[in-house]
Parts: structure tokens; C-alpha cells; sequence
């Protein structure tokens, strides 16, 4: 079996293994980053990929293959879900505020034409557009927009703050209506990654009321209703999702798409294969149109697939990358900076890439993936170093056994780390540190240990990651006051260092001037790696394979799937 497929899944988002909903940031390694080494790479960053030639034809079903779907949390409702396949059903039938150029990061309009914001940061005042509708009729206007806010707020009290959302409207205190098309949403402190949180799946306008459900009748899709350019036709979980056309006229879409239109195609269906080989042959034969994977395709069914006419689409996720967290408690092995330090020039990422996802596959150069607006490189400071690495545990007093490990005052070098039965690349890891003399014991969890590990501190090394196109959104992992665990996010590193991490972030939101916000961000970067704090592993990509038989194909600033230009040449 190749190692790809016995990957789990990554490019879902946050895993379970937190209170639900709060699991934006942490994965827990037991979930997130041990349930699997999924989907990344850095990949073809286009967004427009597919065949788009000749004149669009209207008609036809579209057929979606996904990853089987969240055990965990089943859910629809725009603002609780994180489920990365959900988020990009959800894509298609709810609209935003404003939408994010996938290639150059900006927030540009959507629903909002234009918007307003205070100079203290406190407020964003939105001027919508006009004649715009929810498909039951309803009208998109700014009392909609404020009990939307209201229901947000309300479900984020209601769940405790365990719900995806509330990482989005952090600091939002309630919302004001101007005018019949003015809204104005008040911040209780500046929050300079608001606007681009209103661009999102998690704060999509729907239907207010909706609110009127509880959030668990809410996340069957009761009563959930959007003013896309599809409708929500039926949420049957771990089967399959479907959406139709719109039955009224659509014409408010973002300036981003080239259909200004209604959508082309007639239906969408998604379900939801466990199988990557079936996924992949289901492509191949027709039987469906896109195949959707949480992993890279296998080098075979990549070939397989173009071979066949048809195409693999890959993007990079934004956000945080799949990096590993130390355990810098007292005590700890990894509480030692120089151990840290020679810990990045002990793994060779370039290597773990071509192996674990394929020759081509990217290597990842920062705590970022690259398609995060602002990201910026790191990749010299992560370069492979197994001499360098030595030469630092040398100079600390850790000298090198007749075992082939190092050992200082009769204590071995030894990281624990723990995995699951879906960790891929994990013995790779280990070969690669022991060249050096460090001993990556893994060690192999059990349901109960997987839900316990993280808070009881009981790991050296730890991964996670966070999807979103806003470096902000590392603060979901690293800032105890928001961390979606305070365990690890306390952990991660020592108080002072932490107390540097959160002015940076202070720096980068509490204001409106967008130069400090990226030098902020910038600073915060280098500062992650050179105080040993993040040390990522690999870049997250999405990919899809996609027949040749659909045109207008492309990605979102999420790399989420965008359906408003993609139709089939056959119409049917």
C-alpha cells in the first residue's frame, strides 16, 4: 500500500478531539495532525485551472466525489461548520459580504458594494447591494445582516464559544441598522482581520431566520437558507449533499466570477467515498465528474487520471501549515533551545515531501502555506543541516552513545511522539533524527489516549494546523487568550516568548494601518522560527481531479470549489 494512502486527512480542517466546534486551531495532533498527514504540498496556485473554452452550455448534473464525512460533527450550518468539504458545498448556496481575490489576497464586493471602516477600528459600516435576495424570496438587506450578527453572537453563547464562527467575529458586539442598505457591525476592540473574516463560508448571509433553530437542527440544514446561485436541496450526512439551481434569477455575484448570471449547471451532487482507488476509477469511467481527495493523489492515480484526458487542479490551502509544536514546559527535552534549533536542521522537509507525497511534491517554507496573503519564506533558516545539527547538541553537552543516541547527566535524547494508526511519515521522521542522535520514540495512542495527550501534556512533539487566508489565524493555536487549547498554546512556549507572540498579534489587529499589520506579521514569522516555537513539516494542498468533459473550473481564495463558471460540454 502506498504511503499516500494510508495518509488520514488533512485538508478538512481542524479535527475532533477538542469540545466541538472549538477545533479551528488544534487538531490536536492526536486528530489533526496524527489522524493524518494529509493534503499538502505547494502546489499550481492558479485558481481558473480547468478547460474553459468554447461557450458555456446550461444544463446538466454535476457529480462530486468527497472524503467520507466528519464523524464527529455533521454539519451544514455556514457559521458552526469546519469541515473543509461542507465549507465549499456551503460556497455555492450563501454569499458573503465580500469576497478574496485568490491570487492577490484583496477583499473586493460582494452583497456589499462598498464598506466603511471607523479609524478607531470599531466600526464597519457595509453599503449593500440593491435588489438582492435570499431564494425563499426574502430580502438581503441590512436588518437581515444585523440578525445574522445577532445569531452569531447567540450561537457562540449558546455553545459556549465551541463553534467554528466564533474564531471569525472575535471581538464583534452587535450590529446596527442605518438605512434600509447600510449596516453597521461594532467591534468592542480593532480586529483588522474582521474584513476579511466577512469574505468567508463562516459568516456567508443567510436567512436570519434560521436562528429561530437550535444549532444542532441548524447543522442538519434546517432552515438554512442562502441567496447563492444554488439552493440547499438536502443534507443527508455521510451520504450525500445536494444542491439545485436557483429557481429565480441570480445577478449579484462577485466580481471575481465570469458568469454575472444564473449558474449554468442544473444540479450538484456530492457524496462520499472512503476509498481513494474507487474515487480515482469512478473519475476515470465517468461515473463522476470531479473526484474531491483529502490527500494528494498517489503518483499512479495522477498518471491514471491524466492519461484518461482529465486533469488534477492543486492549490495550496492558506493558512497555517501542517507544523509540528514542542513542549517547551520545564522539564521537557524540547524546553532546551538548542536542542530546538538543532531540531530544524535534523529534519530534512525536502526529502519527507518527495517521499511521503511524491517526487514533485513542494517542499513547505514557512509556518504558512504560500497562498497565505502575507506569508513570507522562511526556507533558509529550514534548510537540511544533519552537520550543523550535531555540531549544536555537541556544543550542549549531549554526546553521542555507543546506541547511536545522545545522552547528557544519564538521560538520553529521546522526543516523544505520539501517533495514531493513520500517521504516515512518522518512521521517516524518526530515521532522519536518529542520524543525528535523537531518539523520536513513537508511540502509538488509543482512542481514550488521543482525547487526553494534548491537555495532560503528556508529548515532546505535537502537530496542527488552521485553514484560513489570514495569518490572524495562527492565533487560534499560539494565543492563550483565544488558543482553541490553552494547553498547548501555553506550552508551545516559554512566557516570555509567548508574551512576544501576543504584542506581534496586538500589533497586527488592534489597528487600521495595514503597513504595521504586515510588518507585524512579517516580524512574527521569523520570530516563530527563530525562537524555535513552529517548525513546519509540509505545505497543505488541495487537489481534484476533474473530467475533461467540465469547463470553468476553479479555485476559491479558500481553495475551496467555486461552481458559478463551471459547466459540462455535453450539457447532461
Amino acid at each position: 500500500m502506498s504511503i499516500v494512502r494510508r495518509l488520514a486527512s488533512l485538508n478538512s480542517g481542524p479535527k475532533p478531539g477538542l469540545r466541538r466546534g472549538r477545533r479551528p486551531a488544534v487538531a490536536a495532533a492526536a486528530t489533526a495532525g496524527l489522524l493524518a498527514l494529509a493534503a499538502c504540498g505547494g502546489a499550481n496556485n492558479q485558481t481558473a485551472t480547468a478547460a474553459d473554452t468554447g461557450a458555456p452550455k446550461a444544463g446538466g448534473t454535476l457529480k462530486v466525489s468527497f472524503f467520507p464525512d466528519n464523524p464527529s460533527l455533521s454539519c451544514i450550518d455556514p457559521f458552526q461548520v469546519y469541515w473543509i468539504e461542507h465549507r465549499t458545498i456551503i460556497r455555492n448556496f450563501a454569499d458573503s459580504l465580500t469576497d478574496q481575490d485568490p491570487a492577490t489576497g484583496k477583499i473586493v464586493p460582494w452583497l456589499a458594494k462598498s464598506w466603511d471602516i471607523s479609524s478607531d477600528g470599531l466600526n464597519y459600516t457595509f453599503h449593500l447591494r440593491d435588489g438582492v435576495t435570499f431564494s425563499n424570496g426574502k430580502k438581503v438587506d441590512a436588518q437581515a445582516v444585523a440578525d445574522d450578527a445577532a445569531g452569531w453572537i447567540a450561537t457562540v453563547k449558546a455553545t459556549n464559544g465551541a463553534t467554528y464562527g466564533a474564531s471569525y467575529i472575535q471581538g464583534l458586539s452587535g450590529a446596527t441598522v442605518v438605512d434600509p442598505l447600510t449596516v453597521k457591525l461594532t467591534l468592542s476592540q480593532p480586529n483588522s482581520s474582521f474584513l476579511q473574516a466577512t469574505s468567508t463560508t463562516n459568516l456567508a448571509i443567510t436567512d436570519p431566520a434560521e436562528y429561530t433553530e437550535t444549532p444542532t437542527q441548524r447543522c442538519t440544514g434546517q432552515g438554512v437558507i442562502g441567496s447563492g446561485a444554488f439552493v440547499l436541496d438536502h443534507y443527508t450526512p455521510k451520504v450525500e449533499t445536494v444542491l439545485t439551481k436557483r429557481p429565480t434569477p441570480y445577478s449579484w455575484a462577485s466580481s471575481l466570477e465570469k458568469n454575472q448570471g444564473s449558474a449554468y449547471l442544473d444540479k450538484v451532487i456530492f457524496n462520499y467515498v472512503a476509498e481513494d482507488s474507487v474515487r480515482t476509477g469512478n473519475l476515470v469511467s465517468g461515473a463522476i465528474d470531479i473526484a474531491w481527495p483529502r490527500n494528494p493523489f498517489t503518483v499512479q492515480d495522477a498518471k491514471l487520471i491524466t492519461a484518461s484526458g482529465d486533469t488534477v487542479e492543486k492549490r495550496s490551502l492558506p493558512g497555517v501549515a501542517y507544523t509540528q509544536f514542542a513542549n517547551t514546559a520545564p522539564g521537557r527535552v524540547l524546553s532546551d533551545p538548542e536542542v530546538r534549533k538543532a531540531l530544524y536542521k535534523a529534519t530534512d522537509i525536502k526529502t519527507y515531501a518527495a517521499t511521503v507525497f511524491g517526487p514533485d511534491y513542494p517542499v513547505v517554507q514557512g509556518v504558512f502555506n504560500s497562498t497565505t496573503p502575507g506569508f513570507k519564506s522562511e526556507a533558509s533558516k529550514l534548510a537540511y543541516d544533519p552537520a550543523g545539527a550535531a555540531k549544536i547538541l555537541d556544543a550542549d553537552g549531549w554526546t553521542l552513545g555507543s546506541d547511536g543516541f545522545r545522552h547528557k547527566d544519564g538521560k538520553e535524547l529521546t522526543i516523544e511522539y505520539p501517533v495514531s494508526q493513520f500517521s504516515a511519515g512518522a518512521e521517516l521522521l524518526q530515521s532522519q533524527l536518529k542520524k543525528v542522535g535523537i531518539n523520536l520514540n513513537l508511540r502509538t495512542l488509543t482512542p481514550a489516549e488521543l482525547a487526553t495527550y494534548l491537555p495532560n501534556g503528556d508529548y515532546d512533539l505535537t502537530q496542527t494546523y488552521f485553514t484560513r487566508a489570514s495569518i490572524g489565524a495562527l492565533q487560534y493555536i499560539l494565543n492563550p487568550d483565544v488558543a482553541n487549547s490553552k494547553a498547548l498554546a501555553n506550552r508551545s512556549a516559554s512566557p516570555d516568548v509567548t508574551a512576544h507572540i501576543k504584542d506581534l498579534f496586538a500589533q497586527a489587529l488592534q489597528t487600521t494601518d495595514a503597513s504595521q499589520t504586515s510588518k507585524a506579521y512579517a516580524d512574527l514569522q521569523d520570530y516563530l522560527i527563530d525562537q524555535g516555537v513552529s517548525f513546519p513539516l509540509f505545505e497543505r494542498v488541495q487537489e481534484a481531479g476533474v473530467s475533461s468533459h467540465i469547463h470553468g473550473f476553479a479555485f476559491t481564495s479558500e481553495s475551496f470549489l467555486k461552481l458559478n463558471d463551471v459547466w459540462k460540454d455535453n450539457g447532461s
